[in-house]
């Protein structure tokens, strides 16, 4: 199996029901919220495909502030009532940009980061976790949704790491841009 690498033509971003009314449960919730909106900033300045879902929005609302305020009309957002984000309007924004790889962030890390991933391994793409940009509302079902993941062949990341990478060259004409972008990471006390 191939070393799972973010080649920015590759990769789309994926970004799992960051909501209004289930953020104020989640374990660290404001520093997810800012590191998966930083997450929509790279994408966009890269020019990477970026889906947004949303769970029941009738009972949890709409993408928080730092997500909303980031969806474009180049943004996919997809409302579900399934815990895994792997619906068709997913998988026909994945195959129509040709993503084998796909960055996952968001909430809950037990519930639909767990069964998205699951579902994204099953239907053959590479997945890489953005460990600082996941969560739950219980914080011990965090490490165990990490560790069975990782089991499963998923890796993790962190978005500082996944930045650099997809980036790629200090050369490139989006670097100091994406410069700016990651210095706005939260710091590591607050998460």
């Amino acid at each position: 199996m191939p070393i799972p690498r973010l080649i920015r033509d590759r990769t789309a971003l994926l970004v799992i029901d960051v909501q209004e009314r289930l953020l104020p449960t989640i374990h660290h919730g404001d520093s997810i919220a800012t590191n998966c909106g930083l997450l929509l900033d790279v994408a966009a300045r890269l020019g990477m495909p970026a889906i947004v879902t949303e769970q029941y929005v009738k009972g949890l609302g709409r993408s928080v502030e730092p997500i909303a305020s980031r969806i474009t009309p180049s943004v996919t957002v997809v409302e579900k009532t399934r815990f895994s984000a792997v619906v068709p309007p997913v998988m026909q924004a994945l195959d129509r940009v040709a993503a084998g790889t796909v960055l996952v962030c968001g909430v809950e890390a037990h519930v639909c980061v767990l069964q998205s991933t699951l579902d994204l391994l099953a239907a053959g793409r590479q997945v890489v976790l953005v460990h600082d940009a996941i969560s739950s509302g219980d914080r011990t079902q965090i490490a165990p949704a990490f560790q069975r993941l990782c089991a499963a062949g998923a890796v993790t990341s962190g978005v500082l790491a996944a930045a650099y990478e997809l980036l790629g060259d200090a050369s490139d004409p989006a670097f100091r841009d994406i410069l700016a972008i990651v210095k706005r990471i939260p710091s590591r006390e607050s998460l």
